[in-house]
């Protein structure tokens, strides 16, 4: 059986659902899921179907020539179609920090994720042993205000030559640049506390504890040209009360991340991700 995703957006009308089943059946496929969403102040149709194609003669070139030209141009649909075996490549961004990293990597090495990774840059050189323990290429770029636009350049052109899908900032402490977002769009995905814009700069933790707060948060969104002001794609959080320290409030705050972050791949690489008006619809 060759497994697809099929990701669909359009303006909400009648019939999309019956027409795409009906196609999938005259495809000789079986429906394995199927889910739907309409915003209905935007009066926008969401849908995300996986399905199973019998025939393993029929291309996916030939399934997507006869969607489009069956269904998507009648109902003006975005779409994208996806099999299962296509994992999609990701490349990592990191500084010194490594609590993200680790967990990525460890869970990549237990086949808990969904993808290839065939590179990380970093701008500095602290992580490269741990690269190296995983055995996955490691590419020192420095970024600074002073070498931005030669830095940018670099990483793009290692990003294209490994065909890379899409970027996870796994705690990477530079601002990316918007010809880099444009080259990635909704396809760049952040991770940081959620005590912005309260506590900003270098140590949220420490005025977090010092104004008392009780719960401690994480966001994973996708970057945009606005700073953390991307399209949120999931979030937790933990209490912490008086009796927890600062340091107690940073090991909280960096398992957090770490959970956050992985779900925001997983769900990304399997495709469960649409992106609409600057924020998401998320299908678990």
């Amino acid at each position: 059986m060759q497994k697809t995703t099929i990701l669909i957006h359009c303006e909400d009308q009648k019939g999309i659902i019956a027409a795409v089943t009906n196609f999938i059946l005259k495809a000789e496929g079986n429906i394995v899921y199927i889910d739907q969403h309409v915003d209905v102040e935007q009066n926008v149709f969401f849908m995300r179907l996986e399905c199973e194609f019998s025939n393993l003669n029929i291309r996916l070139a030939n399934i997507k020539a006869d969607f489009q030209q069956s269904i998507a141009t009648d109902f003006k649909m975005s779409w994208e179609i996806y099999t299962k075996d296509q994992k999609p490549k990701m490349a990592l961004f990191v500084s010194k920090y490594d609590h993200c990293l680790f967990d990525i990597l460890g869970r990549y090495s237990a086949n808990e994720l969904n993808v290839e990774i065939p590179l990380i840059i970093s701008n500095h050189e602290d992580l490269k042993p741990i690269a190296e323990r995983f055995n996955i290429p490691f590419y020192y770029v420095p970024f600074t205000k002073e070498n931005k636009e030669e830095g940018e350049k670099i990483q793009i052109e290692l990003l294209q030559k490994n065909e890379i899908d899409f970027v996870v900032l796994a705690r990477y402490m530079q601002i990316i640049t918007p010809t880099l977002i444009n080259l990635y769009e909704n396809k760049i995905i952040n991770i940081h506390h959620s005590f912005l814009p309260a506590f900003p700069g270098a140590k949220p933790y420490h005025s977090a504890f010092k104004r008392g707060v009780k719960i401690i948060g994480a966001t994973s969104h996708y970057v945009t040209q606005q700073l953390d002001e991307g399209p949120i794609i999931e979030q937790d959080i933990t209490r912490v009360s008086h009796i927890n320290s600062v340091e107690d409030f940073i090991m909280k705050g960096r398992d957090l991340e770490r959970i956050v972050l992985a779900r925001a791949i997983k769900l990304h690489a399997e495709r469960k991700t649409m992106v609409y008006d600057n924020k998401t619809v998320i299908f678990y």
